[in-house]
């Protein structure tokens, strides 16, 4: 059964290896990281730890019985108004599945139990229908168009859920 886990720094290598193997699946539908991200992998993991460690951003992984990364689900931006935003990428070969759905409804119980948020506020593209499925089946609402700047360069929308201890998920 794969394990939402909090990011830590022994799952570096595989997360460089869930980015390698699904590098061209996600530039379908999301920008590219670009080279610079791979050949400076290392300095930027460790920056995602520092951010983590500084309570602005909560990374997760979600790894399967053989220590794989099946997927990414990162609150990033926490605010003082205990709201942050909400960005997540699952491995082509888990896509359609569920297991996107399933995490980001997980991540957001963690969002209110453990994080103390209240709102979790994501954006895709007007492309990216399966993301859009996700958002909606994780109970999350359209609130208005997205700034290309917001996604990559490309044009969108963002997605609402309010994610207080206590409220129902959808």
């Amino acid at each position: 059964m794969p394990e939402l886990q909090l990011l830590r720094a022994e799952h570096a290598p595989a997360v460089l290896a869930f980015e390698s193997a699904n590098r061209a699946y996600f530039a379908t539908t999301i920008s590219d990281r670009g080279d610079a991200y791979f050949d400076q992998f290392t300095a930027g993991f460790e920056a995602l730890l520092a951010e983590q460690e500084a309570g602005v951003c909560a990374f997760y992984v979600l790894v399967g019985e053989d220590g794989s990364v099946l997927g990414r689900f990162n609150l990033y931006d926490i605010g003082e108004e205990h709201t942050a935003d909400l960005g997540y990428r699952v491995a082509q070969h888990v896509a359609g599945q569920g297991v996107a759905t399933s995490t980001v409804k997980e991540l957001c119980r963690l969002a209110a139990t453990r994080h103390a948020l209240r709102t979790l506020r994501a954006a895709t593209s007007h492309d990216n229908i399966a993301s859009q499925k996700v958002l909606t089946k994780a109970g999350f609402t359209p609130v208005g168009p997205a700034d290309p700047s917001d996604i990559g360069g490309k044009h969108g929308m963002w997605y609402q859920r309010d994610v207080q201890a206590g409220k129902r998920d959808a």
